[in-house]
């Protein structure tokens, strides 16, 4: 199977600690780099994790909060730095176009490329990034201020043809597109040859959900039922939910319970509170819901 695979750089919260950095994390889909958020410090981790700068071309911001953006400017500087001239796309809520602008006219504007903004709508799910393998839409999240998560889905690839059936019925070149995308074959007989015998599936599409930052929402559930790997923040202990409920966080038990109700195949807790000094407690209260479940960390590297 082609690539597909997830790198933590960051995933700790708002505040930076000798365990966790930031929040930041990238998306590895056949080579190309998407990277979700960019806190302080994220492009010395990004170097730590041997990715090529090169092939990082969208980043996605889920909401303007220090702690998921403070890394852009450095990391667009270095970007210059290493010759890059293709443009850089970023996907955010309103706002960062004039913060980031600012930064970009005083320490950026010799700049041999181009920072493009696409601003999109955090209260709606629409999809704002699409390819031929690939669309991202937005996952409307429950925080202090605007945010959005992102879900990441593969492209089903057309069935593969099965050469010896091709051959043994003598189908013409003409009709290989269709019956790759699913028809039947009809011999000039009339005798109607079933897909199934033709073609075998393709491997099943790959999806990522990020949920992060947001308070325990189950509106959210429809929109990523089923995903192979959803990252949801869970920066407390069930000991503080009141404090959860006051920041608009979850804790770790109400990702468990999300991920239960979307019936995702794993789940991966990120977005350490400061507080915890041992993120273990979190993995055994989410565990106790659902048992598919890991922490992040930096370095972490998890192949779907």
């Amino acid at each position: 199977m082609e690539k597909f695979e997830l790198d933590i750089l960051g995933c700790g919260s708002a505040t930076p600690t000798t365990l966790h950095n930031p929040s930041s994390q990238v998306l590895n889909i056949r080579e190309k780099l998407f990277m979700i958020d960019c806190g302080e410090g994220t492009q010395l981790q990004f170097r730590r994790s041997k990715l090529r700068f090169g092939r990082l071309n969208q980043i996605f911001i889920s909401h303007l909060h220090g702690d998921h953006c403070f890394g852009l400017i450095g990391l667009i500087s270095t970007l210059a730095l290493l010759g890059r001239t293709g443009d850089l796309f970023i996907h955010s809520v309103a706002g960062l176009e004039r913060t980031l602008r600012a930064e970009l006219d005083f320490f950026c504007r010799d700049n041999p490329f181009q920072v493009k903004i696409n601003v999109f709508d955090p209260h709606n799910s629409e999809t704002i990034y699409e390819d031929r393998s690939l669309t991202v839409k937005t996952i409307p999240l429950s925080h202090r201020v605007p945010c959005a998560g992102f879900l990441f889905q593969e492209k089903q690839k057309e069935a593969h043809l099965l050469p010896d059936m091709i051959k043994f019925y003598n189908i013409p070149v003409k009709e290989l597109s269709r019956i790759k995308q699913g028809a039947d074959f009809i011999t000039e007989e009339g005798k109607v040859v079933p897909n199934g015998i033709l073609t075998k599936p393709s491997e099943p599409a790959r999806s990522y959900a990020y949920c992060s930052d947001t308070a325990y929402d189950e509106r959210i559930v429809p929109l990523i039922e089923g995903v192979d790997l959803l990252y949801h923040e869970s920066t407390f202990a069930d000991s503080d939910i009141a404090r959860a409920k006051e920041t608009g966080h979850s804790t770790a038990r109400q990702a468990a319970q999300i991920a239960k109700m979307a019936k995702v195949k794993k789940l991966m807790l990120g977005h350490f509170s400061a507080r915890y000094p041992d993120n273990s407690i979190l993995l055994e209260e989410a565990r106790e819901i659902f048992p598919e479940t890991i922490l992040a960390n930096e370095g972490l590297r998890e192949k779907l």
